[in-house]
């Protein structure tokens, strides 16, 4: 797998999964998060020049092999054709990632160019396209699947480097910052995990420059990750005991996070039920791979795990009996109704 510097790499992850035609919230943070990310893959190349605290960007820096489309998108309102611009970190971080909605999808298509030029990412049927409402009214709804090989070599060599022992690079602090003001630690992360991250952020801090520098810094739009986590404890309700059922009551809360599935025949067992779905999802350009049957099943979908308990639906409703489908550790739903 090649070498991606980090924007390409948090891109690759931050756009996983992400509608690709519609300007969501969630997508917003994401979006703020990856502009942010190139002004630090610029400095961890050596791009700006430091006095003290003062950072230094120089125009022709970007005139040589340094330059690309998504790096000039990013800066291209920063510089405002000056020779030089200079400002501490906080600075070029917040006003990189502070751009309109206009420049933040100007941006989104030089990135996802970009990565689907090295056939790292593709634009396929969302996995809700494939809910039994927005099917049956024709309503087609896109989103981003990153390479497989590649956001799992990421993710892995991220969460090895934090969890295992050992030295913990620049690039890989600079993602944990990353997914921190993202607000998407939670994604690959289990809870104990994310204690065992949360000491070693601390510890990074205390023993670490970079770290010392980064990691008090904050770029997170107070409106939009607070949505964004008003949907992820919403989610995350959804899965106690008294909130289990939630989406199957009251779907509209949030279509995304559930999705019904109605196969066209009545199956004796859930093993026959399960197949029916994963060729109904491989029909729609899915990448399924079963890693666990029996009475809860796993399932890996393009890059997400989810957990499968599936049973008989005695009826159209919304709140009948189905079987739901939990993504871990970020939770989604997909029910099958037969």
């Amino acid at each position: 797998m090649m070498d991606l510097k980090l924007a390409p790499s948090f891109s690759l992850i931050a756009l996983n999964a992400q509608r690709s035609l519609q300007m969501t919230t969630v997508k917003k943070v994401s979006l703020r998060c990856m502009a942010a990310a190139v002004i630090l893959e610029l400095y961890l190349e050596g791009c700006f020049t430091q006095s003290e605290n003062k950072l230094t960007l120089h125009m022709e820096a970007l005139d040589q092999s340094h330059s690309t489309l998504y790096r000039e998108t990013v800066l291209q309102s920063l510089l405002h054709n000056s020779a030089e611009v200079k400002g501490d970190l906080n600075w070029w971080l917040k006003k990189a990632s502070r751009k309109s909605n206009h420049q933040l999808k100007k941006f989104e298509t030089a990135i996802s160019d970009y990565l689907q030029a090295m056939n790292l990412l593709e634009d396929i049927p969302s996995l809700i396209g494939s809910d039994m409402y927005f099917d049956s009214a024709e309503v087609e709804i896109r989103a981003y699947r990153s390479n497989m090989e590649a956001y799992t070599s990421i993710t892995e060599n991220m969460r090895a480097e934090i969890l295992e022992e050992g030295p913990v690079t620049d690039q890989v602090i600079c993602m944990l910052w990353l997914l921190r003001e993202c607000g998407c630690m939670h994604d690959f992360f289990s809870l104990n995990e994310l204690e065992e991250v949360n000491i070693k952020l601390h510890d990074l801090y205390q023993s670490n420059l970079w770290a010392k520098a980064l990691f008090p810094i904050q770029i997170r739009q107070g409106v939009e990750l607070g949505i964004k986590r008003f949907l992820a404890l919403k989610t995350k309700f959804a899965k106690t005991f008294i909130g289990s059922s939630l989406n199957l009551i009251f779907p509209a809360l949030e279509r995304s996070r559930a999705v019904f599935i109605e196969t066209e025949s009545w199956f004796d067992n859930s093993n026959q039920r399960l197949d029916a779905v994963i060729t109904r999802l491989m029909s729609y350009g899915h990448e399924v791979k079963v890693l666990e049957r029996g009475s809860i099943a796993t399932l890996k979908i393009d890059n997400l795990l989810l957990r499968c308990d599936p049973t008989f639906c005695n009826d159209e409703s919304a709140n009948s009996r189905c079987a739901s489908y939990s993504e871990a550790p970020a939770v989604k739903e997909l029910v099958i109704n037969v």
